[in-house]
């Protein structure tokens, strides 16, 4: 494994309420990058505000950054996460084969629900909050329903990794990818994620708030926006869920 990047506090708590919680306290006090593990989370959540639910010997860290960048260059951490979670998998396990990243924040291992990305901003810090299903996947009666059941390494890979030994392959990887997006832009970024990408150039559904869209998924553009191919031309699309 690469070594922990340079720099980069790391907390691990035997307990919070939400590490997304924990770095925002973490913030007001220590104005630098740390990444803040928790090995039993009592209240997290996911995309808009969901619960997120932590069987024993999974995975629950936020990485708390201060960049000073504009909303939309800030959000692309979301695609440094996805990567950075790909590559943590295959640091750990040597099983590339068995992950798709899923648009616009998921990670799918054989198919199911790995991983998901929740990222908050504040006026002076961002959250970049990962659960992973390390040891055992959530009940799906006590997640919301979805095409995409959770599943977890343990169950799909037989590998058992701890969430420690997790975080020490993802901080690394994280970092690497961090570098890419402030050294070149979002463009080695994108083409990174579309190798990656579940269902490209297939099918899929992306239903907004308003409207369920149909199409064929053609790319991301450069602002991580879903491009639908559809029979009157492309459809960019910033927000959906996407179901295939």
């Amino acid at each position: 494994m690469h070594s922990w990047p340079e720099g980069v506090g790391r907390i691990v708590l035997p307990q919070t309420d939400s590490t997304m919680k924990e770095a925002a306290r973490v913030a007001a006090s220590s104005p630098f990058s740390q990444w803040i593990l928790a090995l039993d989370q009592t209240a997290g959540h996911g995309r808009r505000g969901r619960p997120w639910t932590m069987p024993k010997g999974n995975f629950a860290a936020t990485l708390v950054s201060f960049p000073d960048e504009p909303p939309q260059q800030v959000a692309l951490r979301s695609f440094v996460a996805a990567l950075a979670l790909f590559d943590a998998v295959a640091t750990v396990t040597g099983r590339a084969d068995l992950m798709a990243l899923k648009w616009p924040n998921d990670v799918l291992l054989n198919g199911g629900k790995f991983a998901g990305i929740l990222l908050e901003r504040s006026a002076n810090h961002l959250s970049v909050g990962i659960g992973a299903n390390l040891a055992a996947a959530p009940i799906a009666a006590n997640v919301e329903p979805s095409p995409f059941p959770p599943v977890s390494l343990v169950g799909e890979a037989g590998i058992l990794v701890t969430p420690e030994d997790f975080l020490n392959a993802l901080a690394p990887a994280y970092a690497h990818w961090e570098t890419q997006l402030m050294t070149y832009g979002f463009d080695p970024i994108r083409t990174a994620w579309l190798a990656r990408a579940a269902k490209l150039g297939e099918p899929i559904r992306a239903r907004t708030t308003t409207a369920e869209h149909h199409g064929t998924f053609e790319t991301i553009d450069d602002q991580g926006n879903l491009v639908l191919r559809q029979s009157q031309g492309a459809l960019s699309i910033p927000a959906a869920e996407v179901f295939f």
